[in-house]
């Protein structure tokens, strides 16, 4: 496969490139206090070489009996096809700050590795490393604390997954690694949310184009983004439903949420995933939020519109309820 790109391309190395998010859209510093929600955010390195960072985003907070305040923690996944975006974009700060605000939980917004200079597999490893990073500061995992506000804050018996899009496969493949591996302390996942998760195939499925689907965005951008890969679009990681893939069943979570968008040509695919996953075994409960007269990611590019309000509503009851 043969890919044309502009002469006026530049790749920076992570640790030098200029003050704008991969996707063209502004960069966005974190700040003491969001004039709108109180929200307070700050920059983190994770792992400096390769270079993996975050941001946090935490509520205002109310001293419970002068002890700190203990919040569920979502670890986040930000979407852009694996290869733009970024947790510091205006976009997925605004988003952020947004659900943090209502649901009164502590985020830590994963800056992983892009494509093409980072490709999958590799990006998976950037933020299953990113979850054992946060689990490191759990009490009983008796490592070096040195994020006071996880120490401080993070409730680790409420611990969540989440993520849109590309994102939101993200978190599909973490949580498989959790269900087959330890996490650091002993931490379990509480719940997961995957909203127009990117999963594709080689056979259509739905109202999915039967024809040229080896030319498709999707396929393209697989082979694109997986070179490496000896199933392609087939791979696991980007098809669960694929002939010898893992069981759902094997999840590592106790509760999942998957939304979809009416006019998102994904819609599909995470409806066959929400399915999948009730007729796998998996021993959690499973729930599905359809939003209709909307496209792809429609609650990140306009996070105040009433139909992504409502839908912000539900992914922060999910993350506060109790089992």
């Amino acid at each position: 496969m043969m890919l044309h790109l502009p002469k006026d391309l530049a790749i920076f190395p992570a640790q030098t490139a200029p003050p704008i998010c991969p996707s063209g859209t502004p960069y966005v510093p974190p700040c003491l206090e969001d004039p709108k929600t109180g929200v307070a955010s700050k920059d983190i390195t994770i792992r400096e070489d390769p270079l993996i960072r975050a941001r946090l985003h935490l509520p205002k907070l109310e001293p419970v009996n002068e002890q700190p305040e203990k919040l569920p923690i979502l670890v986040y996944y930000h979407g852009g096809g694996f290869c733009i975006e970024s947790a510091f974009s205006l976009f997925e700060h605004q988003y952020l700050t947004t659900l943090v605000a209502e649901a009164k939980i502590l985020a830590v917004s994963v800056e992983y590795r892009l494509a093409p200079e980072c490709p999958i597999p590799a990006i998976y490893d950037d933020c299953w490393e990113a979850l054992q990073w946060v689990a490191s500061h759990s009490v009983n995992c008796g490592a070096a604390v040195n994020e006071p506000w996880l120490a401080d804050h993070g409730d680790f018996h409420r611990v969540f997954v989440g993520g849109d899009s590309a994102g939101a496969n993200i978190a599909h493949n973490v949580l498989m690694r959790a269900g087959r591996n330890t996490i650091l302390g002993g931490i379990k996942i509480s719940g997961a949310y995957l909203t127009h998760p990117f999963f594709w195939g080689s056979e259509p499925i739905g109202s999915e184009s039967k024809t040229d689907r080896d030319k498709g965005l999707a396929h393209v951008m697989w082979t694109f983004l997986y070179p490496t890969t000896d199933d392609g679009i087939d791979s696991p990681m980007i098809n669960p439903f694929a002939a010898g893939a893992p069981s759902l069943a094997g999840l590592g979570c106790g509760r999942l949420l998957v939304s979809v968008a009416e006019k998102d040509r994904l819609r599909d695919r995470g409806l066959k995933y929400c399915k999948a996953v009730k007729e796998s075994g998996f021993k959690g409960e499973v729930e599905l939020v359809e939003v209709e007269g909307e496209d792809h990611a429609f609650h990140i590019v306009t996070h105040e519109k009433k139909s992504a309000q409502v839908l912000i509503k539900r992914l922060a009851a999910f993350l506060n309820k109790t089992c």
